[in-house]
């Protein structure tokens, strides 16, 4: 993906001002949203590196296998709480569209965010 392609995540800025800076280590997330939001353009870009290191150490997998058949290819957030700037935790609801082959499908989760370290972590989600 270009720097100037519009990123993944939906917020209408470029890949390379609004996740690209995150996935590269640039910066980090200041809102659990952000976060999320930058976690789905890096499934969508095939960029399992950032997805592991933003997932909490506690509740994160050994390892992440790649989909290759999978395309991300929309986001909307449902709902936020809390997970701003001065938060601990953080609750976002969102509506994943993807396609796998000829069939396409929304994942649809509601996914806690915790502070570590001064940093915001994936903790898990309930998927519907």
């Amino acid at each position: 993906m270009l720097s100037t392609d519009p990123c993944p995540c939906g917020t209408g800025e470029s890949y390379g001002r609004c996740c690209k800076p995150l996935h590269e280590g640039q910066r980090q997330a200041e809102t659990a949203q952000e976060l999320m939001r930058s976690r789905y353009s890096a499934y969508a870009v095939g960029d399992l590196d950032y997805v592991w290191r933003t997932w909490h150490p506690r509740t994160r997998p050994s390892s992440l296998t790649p989909d290759t058949e999978t395309q991300w290819v929309g986001l909307e957030v449902v709902d936020t709480v809390a997970g701003g700037r001065d938060d601990d935790t953080g609750e976002v609801e969102f509506l994943a569209h993807y396609r796998a082959g000829r069939r396409s499908g929304t994942l649809h989760e509601r996914s806690r965010f915790a502070v570590r370290a001064r940093r915001w972590f994936y903790l898990d989600g309930e998927v519907d």
